[in-house]
């Protein structure tokens, strides 16, 4: 039982360092390509740089939703301070005193 928890330790310890080591990769990704299929390749290439130059910028409002939107809110208007000093003032029984 020993053995096996020094086992475990050691795993655990050495995880990240053998995570560390570089990826190295020795075998090629695939066979190299001829010289026709490298032209044939940058004339796809061309021929697609020249297609995205065709597509026109967009001007318009990406914002989706808003045609569903009616006029923008309006802004709360500000109270007026001449009518807050015009209003009568009342007293404590509940008439007003001018």
């Amino acid at each position: 039982m020993k053995l096996f928890r020094l086992a475990a330790v050691l795993a655990v310890l050495a995880g990240p360092a053998y995570a560390q080591l570089p990826n190295i990769n020795l075998m090629q990704d695939g066979p190299a390509k001829s010289p026709e299929e490298r032209a044939a390749e940058v004339e796809r290439d061309k021929a697609y740089k020249e297609t995205l130059k065709k597509i026109p910028d967009s001007k318009a409002s990406s914002d989706p939703w808003g045609g569903m939107r009616s006029d923008p809110p309006k802004q709360p208007a500000a109270p007026k301070a001449s009518a807050a000093t015009s209003a009568p003032k009342k007293t404590k029984s509940g008439t007003a005193a001018n």
